[in-house]
């Protein structure tokens, strides 16, 4: 999958610009605070229907417009295009159209245009909540098991009904029982999709790893959310008396994480920052290889600030890997100088200098 036209209208600082990128290698330049991050978060709110930079809605629409409008042209496998729009409002309705279709959530828009995103809070990943790194396994997940979403769906309504009678015990024990019996079966099938994805991840990833940085010892492990000796339901019936008093379930996949040590040691109390950033990037290298094994689509890469804490040799080993993956990239910088001459000559290229929030093409793709 890749962007073939891009027109953004009232997010943040930019004047409206419609664009025609390149099918691999996007150059963002321009100064601190001219836009280029904004450019990024508009194909992220294309995407997903929403902001990597904010929750609220407020910042990202531009002063004085009632909403803000992102339209895009998708190239698809086998030469199939898709027409995809969404436009967001202040109050945090939304609008998203496809192929002039509406639709009623947002997955039909991940499913079209996979994002991966590298910026610089990626370092959340290693050491952020557990809730992040459930989000970035779930996200492998999604896009190459199609069984997921609705398993997940099923999971969240019966979780939702559980923690609702946890805390105002309004249901009888015989639909208590049913609705046990839904989540522990949901969530039974959704640990097993994880275990299963990441099987296929970890060689994936430990390949990429080795192309940007030795680190020995470093293990990707995987926490299921409850006991990995007994039944969700033994746990579930075993812990029901202090979950009644919590108000929730304490047990079960939405308590799931992924782990990296190191020698035993949590990795993002050893690595360097720079050690961290290749960790992070080497993972979401290794989801858009298996992104395009197991389904044959690419991702598209949003890099933010590719210089920050890498050095020139890194640098150009991450735009390596990037370039073989043969997908979409949009990669922001100060100084085009830092990254524009990482990539082969073959490679089509464009940049697009940025100014006050004013997109300029400076230069175009090769074919």
């Amino acid at each position: 999958m890749s962007l073939t036209r891009l027109s953004v209208t009232a997010v943040r600082n930019l004047h409206p610009v419609t664009l025609s990128p390149s099918p691999r290698i996007n150059l963002l330049y321009g100064a601190n605070g001219s836009g280029k991050t904004s450019l990024l978060e508009a194909i992220h709110l294309l995407g997903l229907a929403r902001s990597f930079r904010s929750t609220r809605l407020h910042p990202v629409i531009q002063h004085e417009q009632p909403h803000c409008v992102l339209f895009g042209e998708v190239a698809l496998a086998g030469g199939l295009r898709a027409q995809l729009g969404v436009q967001r409002d202040r109050a945090g309705e939304f609008v998203i159209r496809q192929d002039g279709k509406n639709l009623r959530s947002a997955a039909a828009l991940a499913e079209c245009l996979p994002l991966q995103l590298i910026n610089p809070d990626s370092f959340r990943l290693l050491e952020g909540a557990p809730k992040v790194r459930r989000q970035f396994l779930d996200w492998g997940v999604f896009h190459v098991e199609q069984h997921f979403l609705p398993t997940w769906q099923r999971l969240q309504t019966a979780l939702r009904q559980r923690n609702s009678w946890l805390r105002h015990a309004r249901m009888d024990a015989a639909l208590q029982a049913a609705w046990d019996r839904e989540l522990i079966a949901a969530s039974e099938q959704i640990d097993a999709l994880r275990q299963a994805y990441l099987l296929q991840l970890k060689p994936v990833f430990q390949s990429v790893l080795g192309e940007l940085i030795e680190l020995d010892g470093l293990t990707l492990s995987y926490s299921r959310g409850w006991d990995k000796e007994r039944s969700l339901a033994d746990v579930l019936a075993s812990s029901l008396s202090r979950d009644q008093q919590l108000g929730y379930t304490q047990a079960g996949p939405q308590r799931a994480d992924l782990r990296l040590r190191i020698g035993g040691h949590n990795a993002a109390d050893v690595l360097s920052r720079g050690q961290q950033k290749l960790v992070v990037c080497a993972l979401r290298i290794a989801q858009g290889h298996l992104l395009q094994t197991v389904k044959r689509g690419r991702c598209v890469y949003l890099v933010d600030d590719l210089p920050s804490e890498l050095d020139e040799q890194h640098r150009k080993a991450l735009c390596r890997l990037l370039e073989a993956l043969d997908c979409q990239v949009f990669i922001t910088s100060v100084d085009a100088d830092f990254v524009k001459d990482f990539w082969r000559e073959d490679t089509p290229l464009a940049m697009f200098h940025v100014e006050h929030g004013r997109i300029t093409q400076t230069l175009a793709h090769q074919e």
